[in-house]
């Protein structure tokens, strides 16, 4: 059983080591109940110094009694991939911690989707279909702050980074018997993005709400204020974004549209606390968005009137990715959403390989060139659907 790395001068040998090899399994463990930012409890690494997947050793790193910036070096090292399980999340906790972007990532809960598993799968799932081990999860909700670990604790923790090579090696086999391999390390690559890691633009955060769709134009663009305002104000106090306001009061602020703050009290969707904390900065977006010109209201979200012609070109372009995806044992998912299928076929010959993600990389090889060809281009020739105003 490990103990925790929990001395800067212990943490330093370990990356030392770690650096010296070509695969390191990564993982955390944290809280995030009542913040806005993830509290870091444990990080796991695991490697193999002759880079023997039977031959692993598993570490746990106390992350509340070390200066993590020291694993930055790890992180950004192109030449040691970083295997992780549904990786951007622990990662973008992890950029926080060191201030530095990772490079190489392997993500077996992608590489799964070429492996003729599904690409959303759990690890506790994937190793269940790879190698029959069936890891316990009763400490999924624990205190990760709390010191002393259990024994039961630490168990979970090194399990979750144990077979994580062996996962890497079996996919890749996998992706090779399916001739794939290079589409497989293709999409890894994407993950080199900075973007994955980087908080978002607090005026974009208004496209996460459910519900938007309703709104017309002038109305969204006061959620937009409005959200960008609650994403401040959430980090700036480190308080999770339903503790400041929530989905559904921004939502009802955007329909109401407040001007003064006898109004906004006489609307009754927000207690007496909240208004009296945020009523100035409520009315204060909702003035903001009110504000902004016509031409830069936000678009609304689209929607099609989808024709006989239209309905059924989707349906084929549908049907064929199902079935290609089948043939070569790739999850339909991971190639393209319904969303993205019907754009395509929407835009057909106006397509370009900006605003497709099927017409670009490993997906126009697989599947985007032959849509193109055989699905839409060899259809009537017909305007496309229009826009309902």
């Amino acid at each position: 059983m490990s103990e925790l790395v929990d001395s800067q001068k212990e943490l330093n040998s370990l990356l030392e080591k770690a650096a010296q090899t070509t695969l390191v399994a990564v993982d955390t463990e944290l809280v995030w109940e009542h913040t806005y930012y993830a509290k870091l409890g444990v990080v796991q690494l695991a490697f193999s110094e002759n880079n023997n997947s039977e031959n692993v050793e598993c570490h746990l790193i106390d992350a509340t009694a070390v200066d993590m910036t020291a694993m930055g070096p790890l992180l950004a090292n192109r030449d040691v991939t970083k295997i992780l399980h549904d990786a951007i999340q622990d990662l973008a906790i992890l950029k926080r911690a060191t201030s530095v972007s990772p490079r190489t990532v392997f993500d077996t809960r992608v590489a799964a989707g070429f492996a003729g598993l599904m690409s959303t799968i759990s690890l506790r799932d994937l190793l269940i279909a790879l190698f029959n081990i069936e890891l316990d999860k009763t400490e999924t909700r624990t205190d990760w702050l709390r010191r002393p670990l259990t024994d039961t604790q630490i168990g979970y923790a090194l399990d979750d980074v144990r077979f994580l090579h062996a996962a890497h090696d079996e996919l890749v086999r996998r992706a090779q018997e399916r001739g794939i391999e290079k589409w497989l390390y293709e999409e890894m690559a994407i993950l080199d993005d900075e973007k994955f890691y980087e908080e978002r633009d607090p005026r974009q955060q208004f496209e996460r709400i459910k519900g938007r769709g309703r709104l017309s134009r002038r109305e969204l663009a006061i959620l937009r204020e409005l959200t960008a305002w609650r994403e401040r104000e959430a980090r700036s106090k480190n308080r999770p974004r339903g503790r400041v306001i929530s989905d559904r009061m921004l939502l009802l602020l955007a329909q109401r549209k407040p001007k003064e703050i006898e109004e906004l009290s006489r609307l009754r969707i927000i207690h007496v606390g909240q208004l009296r904390s945020h009523g100035g900065a409520i009315l204060s977006a909702v003035k903001q968005g009110l504000a902004i010109s016509e031409k830069e209201l936000p678009a609304t979200c689209p929607r099609y009137a989808y024709d006989d012609d239209f309905d059924g070109l989707s349906r084929k372009a549908i049907e064929l990715l199902e079935q290609r995806s089948t043939e070569k044992g790739i999850d339909h998912a991971l190639v393209a959403t319904r969303s993205q299928i019907l754009a395509l076929v929407r835009d057909r010959s106006h397509a370009d390989t900006e605003r497709h993600l099927l017409l670009s990389g490993w997906r126009r090889e697989f599947i985007g060139a032959e849509l193109m060809e055989h699905t839409l281009c060899s259809a009537k020739k017909k305007a496309p659907p229009s826009r309902d105003p």
